[in-house]
């Protein structure tokens, strides 16, 4: 059973989502927080699996609370799904970097919603291509990045450094294994190979860790 927390100032947004989650046989809800002082109690006090959280709440918003709550060094912190009413917030970015799992628009689809939190829960990330970019350009809008040698990538084989690459790109699996001629099943074990080598939690950390390391770079594709 996987348990979600619900984080959002506005409690009729809380309701419609434990409405379609309580549907789910695999899903439960583990609590609501009204604002993000309030989620990062309730993570504590509950240890739930996920996390929806809104981005603009009071008292705490959205962004420091994801801090918080992903700071655990206990290895038991959930995956935190932001939700946000607009595609470009801009505070997308940050929560993001403040380690966040994935991305998710309040108007998408129940479906989508539901599939976010399973992704997630199985320890993967969830961005959107269009969203991956976004977020590499954002990276070198507010600063260059950094000189440095890559040796942090230096375990790496040639053909993972090739997968990370395409990753950072907002390339999907099934879209890296078809420019590496390879079967999805092998993009997903190189993948899984990359995070463990890097000691990096899951796409969100490569896509930053690729652009930092100066594999990509803004306008690429």
């Amino acid at each position: 059973m996987i348990r979600v927390a619900l984080a959002d100032d506005q409690a009729m947004v809380r309701t419609g989502l434990r409405m379609i989650l309580e549907s789910q046989p695999d899903i439960e809800v583990a609590g609501e927080a009204g604002n993000g002082r309030e989620a990062a109690e309730l993570v504590q006090r509950r240890r739930p699996d996920v996390v929806l959280m809104d981005v603009r709440m009071p008292v705490l918003d959205g962004i420091e609370a994801t801090r918080l709550i992903t700071r655990d060094s206990s290895g038991q912190a959930p995956r935190v799904v932001i939700l946000t009413t607009y595609e470009l917030d801009e505070y997308v970015f940050d929560a993001l970097a403040a380690g966040a799992s994935a991305f998710l628009l309040k108007h998408a689809p129940p479906e989508e919603l539901v599939n976010a939190i399973r992704v997630v829960a199985a320890g993967d990330a969830l961005l959107a291509p269009s969203v991956t970019r976004r977020l590499i350009e954002e990276f070198g809008r507010r600063s260059p990045p950094p000189v440095r040698t890559p040796v942090v990538l230096s375990d790496l084989t040639e053909r993972e450094l090739e997968v990370l690459r395409l990753l950072a790109r907002g390339l999907t699996n099934a879209e890296i294994a078809t420019r590496l001629h390879v079967g999805e099943t092998t993009v997903k074990t190189h993948v899984a190979h990359v995070l463990s080598k890097l000691n990096l939690r899951d796409r969100v950390q490569a896509v930053i860790l690729a652009y930092e390391a100066g594999l990509v770079e803004p306008g690429t594709a």
